[in-house]
C-alpha cells in the first residue's frame, strides 16, 4: 500500500492528518492490538515512520488510550439499560455535579450530557431488574439535581463500524 505526497490533508487541533495517518488508523480500529512491526509491514511503511505517525497521533489524542473490554453478561450483569434524565436546572454546577456522580457510581458503562428533551443519557450493566431499580433509587432520582427518569431497557447493543477517513471536499 503506497501513500502518495500531495493528497488533502485534515487539520485536527495542532496536526494535520493525512492519507497515512487515516490508514493507521483504519487499520487500529480493525485491528488495535497490532505492534508497530505489524502495523508499518501492513502499510508498507518504515517501522520508525509508523512508530512516529502513531506516538505523535497519541501525543495529540487524536488516538486514545486503549481499553479493555467486557462482555458484562458473562461477568454476571446481563441487564442493560438506558436511563434518560432530566435536571431541575442547567447551571455548570448541577450539569457538572451530576456528570461527576455517575462516573464515578458503580454499574456506569458510560454518560452523556444531551441537547433536546433529556439532559442525559446513563447507560449502566446490571444483574437484573431489581438491582436497576436499586441504582435508580439510590444514585440517581436522589441526586438533588435531578428533576426526573425514564428507564429503558436494552434488548441489543451493537457497535457502529465506521471508521473517520479523509475527508472529502
Amino acid at each position: 500500500m503506497k501513500f502518495e505526497q500531495g493528497g488533502q490533508s485534515v487539520r485536527s487541533v495542532g496536526l494535520t492528518l493525512d492519507a497515512l495517518d487515516f490508514e493507521i488508523v483504519r487499520k487500529l480500529s480493525a485491528d488495535p492490538t497490532l505492534s508497530n512491526k505489524a502495523l508499518a509491514t501492513l502499510l508498507e511503511v518504515a517501522e520508525s515512520t509508523c512508530a512516529y505517525r502513531v506516538r505523535r497521533m497519541r501525543d495529540a489524542n487524536v488516538i486514545r488510550a486503549r481499553r479493555l473490554e467486557f462482555d458484562h453478561a458473562q461477568l454476571g450483569y446481563s441487564l442493560n439499560a438506558v436511563i434518560m434524565v432530566v435536571l431541575t436546572n442547567h447551571s455548570r454546577e448541577t450539569v457538572d455535579r451530576f456528570m461527576a456522580s455517575m462516573v464515578r457510581a458503580p454499574h456506569v458503562l458510560q454518560v452523556m450530557n444531551l441537547a433536546g428533551r433529556y439532559d442525559f443519557m446513563v447507560t449502566v450493566a446490571v444483574a437484573d431488574a431489581e438491582q436497576l431499580r436499586t441504582f435508580v433509587l439510590d444514585h440517581v432520582t436522589v441526586h438533588p439535581g435531578v428533576r426526573g427518569t425514564e428507564t429503558h431497557i436494552v434488548f441489543d447493543r451493537r457497535e457502529g463500524e465506521w471508521v473517520p477517513g479523509e475527508v472529502q471536499g
